[in-house]
């Protein structure tokens, strides 16, 4: 994987650049639609590539280790020959899901032991096994196990929990290292920085996991319920140790205004389950502000859902349509609501890239984040 910059903004630390991988180029910043268990909810590939233009998108190493199963994976030539998805992947390594679990696992230096959700059976995670998941599923880019500590949290478990995944990590790259692709392409590996919201073990963290010089990085434990103030902070001081010539990747991240303010302080890569999660329950975002499709002052609105945005179902479907087909329960209603937010999301860092290209982007963001995020 190569990393490119194309511009940084003057008068914020945004950047604009270009990833090189395996399955094409991806434009940064970038949001990556969450394709969970090898879909993203409610969505075709095609949707996903055409109309919402989405350049990357992710699958979950929990997720399909459970089901469909390796096995599944390698006999289809792993998650792209599986579902058809051409552009890039990146894999979550299961570490959010662990933290997820906290009543069905064991975290030990070894690994983690824990149930499945599905069925309760017994399953081990080690850092060694996770890299060899990520092999079989194919991804582009592999994220290192991790342990992403919950908020708020106890500093000297804080400390512990990241020095573990220091080691994890340190195991992640041997296993990597010492293992091919499986499937004829090249993969790579993002470790990720904890440290929960406590400035020193943040800037440790950092330190620790720039000094492994992989290609790219993440910046995990954060928008798990801390303050967005807390959450930028630690974004802030994370940044400025990273290095500036590789990727940054904030996981599960946000909001719209969380994506233009975390830009703002210098990530690339932004992942999270909030556009489709909230079209599932009626909650558009458009280029004039936040929609509730429920409430009944659209039950007779005949104006599209958003005449800016552009793309089909945005232009085609009308708000009192929208608004009739999710009061309903109709399955149409969340495909077409999830791929309007989707579209939203992709236009929108799409926008942030050509502000920092013209050198505007402060100013616009400023504006942006206020404009975006008023309730219609």
């Amino acid at each position: 994987m190569k990393f490119e910059l194309k511009a940084t903004d003057p008068n914020s630390s945004a950047r604009a650049g270009v990833m090189t991988t395996a399955h094409g180029d991806i434009q940064t910043p970038i949001f990556m639609p969450v394709g969970t268990a090898g879909t993203v909810k409610a969505v075709h590939q095609r949707e996903i590539k055409e109309d919402i233009n989405a350049q990357i998108i992710l699958g979950n190493t929990y997720h399909l280790y459970l089901r469909p199963g390796l096995d599944i994976l390698r006999k289809f030539g792993g998650l792209h020959q599986f579902n058809g998805w051409d552009r890039p992947i990146l894999t979550d390594s299961g570490g959010y899901q662990v933290y997820s679990l906290a009543g069905i696992r064991k975290i030990k230096e070894e690994g983690v032991t824990f149930q499945s959700h599905i069925d309760g059976s017994k399953h081990h995670f080690s850092p060694e096994t996770v890299m060899d998941i990520q092999r079989a599923i194919g991804a582009d880019i592999m994220m290192a196990f991790d342990e992403c500590t919950p908020y708020p949290c106890e500093y000297d478990y804080a400390k512990k929990s990241m020095e573990m995944t220091h080691r994890w990590l340190k195991r992640c790259c041997d296993r990597f290292d010492s293992t091919q692709p499986l499937y004829g392409y090249d993969q790579t590996l993002f470790p990720i920085v904890q440290g929960s919201t406590y400035k020193d073990l943040r800037k440790q963290s950092a330190e620790v996991i720039a000094s492994f010089e992989r290609d790219g990085n993440a910046i995990g434990g954060l928008s798990v319920g801390e303050p967005h103030e807390l959450m930028y902070e630690s974004t802030e001081l994370v940044c400025s140790i990273l290095p500036k010539d590789k990727p940054r990747y904030l996981m599960g991240v946000g909001t719209p205004e969380n994506i233009l303010e975390g830009i703002a302080l210098g990530v690339d890569m932004f992942d999270c389950v909030m556009p489709t999660r909230n079209a599932r329950n009626g909650m558009l975002f458009t280029t004039q502000g936040v929609i509730n499709i429920k409430n009944k002052k659209w039950e007779d609105d005949q104006t599209p859902i958003d005449e800016h945005l552009g793309g089909y179902v945005s232009t085609f479907y009308s708000k009192g349509y929208l608004r009739h087909l999710v009061h309903c329960k109709e399955m149409l209603g969340a495909q077409i609501a999830s791929v309007h937010n989707l579209t939203f999301y992709l236009w929108l860092v799409k926008q942030a890239r050509e502000q920092i290209l013209a050198g505007t982007f402060l100013e616009w963001k400023n504006k942006m984040v206020k404009h975006l995020m008023q309730r219609l």
